[in-house]
């Protein structure tokens, strides 16, 4: 009995054994998984939203290491800090793979990875601050050599690239910005590998054979990229202010409004989505436009409720950029272009002889022209000594008829009854005095 247990036990252990060696053996066979997250074309807010998704899905997935694939001329400086801090705290080693330029704020990006491949042929630097001041060069200086520090490069060389006052010796000379060759990057060792493709960096950073996950741009994210544009965000502006000024401004709602408010939409969407604004940006903008709306349409005058809807407007629109000074721009050349085109608006409806609607709060319709009887100040003198007819009684202003013309008048008798006849006894400048002539005056 003992020896069938004895017999069981060993059987059991060979068994185990075999289990654990094929089990290592096939852990030691396993291809290492490896993500790639593209940065291509302007840095924005979009392209930063897109990459620290890609970095989360890469650490949820235990993947060995994520490579990410640089082409850029640069972007917006907060944009790409924003991605520099994702890659910094990504938790998966990260490889840059410049991919041809990692220019700007894309050199920022690059220099935040472990490893750097460059691709021969590649460049990456010419960081220069705009606008070029002190204040940010020195920022950004500080930010470029902070991060070449904490990834064991030299932050002297990081901090030539923003800063023209740097001079390295047999590098760069004082007055120039540093940017670096991709053997120049290695002989500095800002470039690990100098590499032909993404399949020859996979090989010299110890990951070849490794099973290459790409992160695609969703629909959203590509839309959110293409709204946060810095050129298409303030078209959407202007049009959205110019919509909804044009249809205070003219009777009923129509195709200004609605273009006005899609703008709007796509112009708040896009910044939620790149992750520039919240609702409550959008709630604060509806909010000010309801309270400017019921001021204009409900409550007589102007005063605190329309005060209050224009500030919540501004507010919400300066929420929804990065800084204010962003927003100041913006808002500055979207405000400008929204006047001059009411007024040409204005122009165009007034010389079309078109109701104004209620721009006529604003815009004077009523017109004297001669054809109607009035004249002009110069042309009084020649009324003196006329007989003319009272159409409005005179209290003792009012209006008479001379020589078929409307002239505003003055009486000296005291009041006139409407359809009386008059003289003109006396002009000064503007104002035409007349005496009421007696009956017997005009039978003579």
């Amino acid at each position: 009995m003992k020896s069938n247990e004895r017999v069981i036990a060993v059987l059991a252990a060979v068994l185990v054994s075999l289990v654990c060696v094929i089990g290592c053996a096939q852990a030691a066979g396993a291809a290492p998984l490896v993500y790639s997250v593209p940065v291509r074309g302007a840095i924005e807010h979009g392209l930063a939203a897109f990459l620290a998704r890609g970095l989360r899905e890469a650490r949820e997935a235990g993947a060995d290491a994520v490579i990410i694939e640089i082409d850029t001329p640069g972007g917006f400086v907060d944009a790409a800090l924003k991605m520099r801090d994702s890659i910094m705290t990504a938790g998966v080693p990260t490889v840059a793979f410049v991919n041809t330029r990692a220019w700007s704020a894309g050199a920022l990006i690059a220099i935040a990875c472990e490893d750097v491949g460059m691709k021969m042929g590649g460049s990456m630097g010419a960081a220069e601050t705009r606008p070029k001041e002190e204040k940010y060069i020195s920022a950004m200086r500080a930010e470029f050599e902070a991060t070449a520090e904490m990834r064991g490069r030299d932050p002297k060389i990081a901090g030539a690239m923003v800063d023209a006052d740097v001079e390295i010796p047999g590098l760069i000379e004082r007055g120039k910005i540093l940017t670096l060759t991709a053997k120049q990057a290695e002989d500095v060792g800002y470039a690990d590998y100098t590499v032909r493709d993404i399949g020859d960096l996979l090989e010299q950073a110890g990951l070849a054979g490794a099973e290459l996950h790409e992160v695609d741009m969703t629909s959203s994210e590509w839309l959110g990229r293409a709204l946060t544009n810095e050129a298409v965000s303030q078209v959407l502006l202007t049009l959205g202010l110019v919509g909804l000024a044009v249809e205070v401004f003219t009777p009923g709602f129509g195709i200004p409004g609605t273009v006005g408010l899609v703008s709007l939409a796509l112009f708040f969407g896009g910044r939620i989505v790149g992750g520039l604004a919240g609702w409550e940006v959008v709630v604060l903008f509806l909010v000010g436009l309801a309270l400017l709306l019921l001021e204009l349409f409900v409550i007589p005058g102007f005063g605190v409720v329309g005060i209050l809807g224009i500030v919540s407007i501004f507010a919400s629109l300066i929420l929804s950029y990065p800084t204010p000074a962003q927003a100041m721009g913006a808002i500055s050349i979207s405000i400008v272009v929204t006047v001059l085109l009411i007024l040409l608006l204005i122009r165009f409806l007034s010389r079309g002889g078109k109701r104004l609607g209620r721009a006529g709060r604003i815009v004077l319709e009523h017109s004297e022209a001669p054809e109607e009887g009035y004249v002009g100040v110069e042309d009084l003198r020649s009324l003196l000594g006329e007989e003319a007819r009272a159409i409005t009684p005179l209290r003792p202003v009012g209006a008479i008829n001379a020589s078929g013309r409307r002239v505003e008048a003055i009486s000296e008798g005291g009041f006139v009854p409407e359809g009386t006849h008059v003289r003109v006894i006396r002009v000064e400048g503007n104002r035409v005095f007349v005496k009421p002539i007696a009956q017997e005056e005009r039978g003579g």
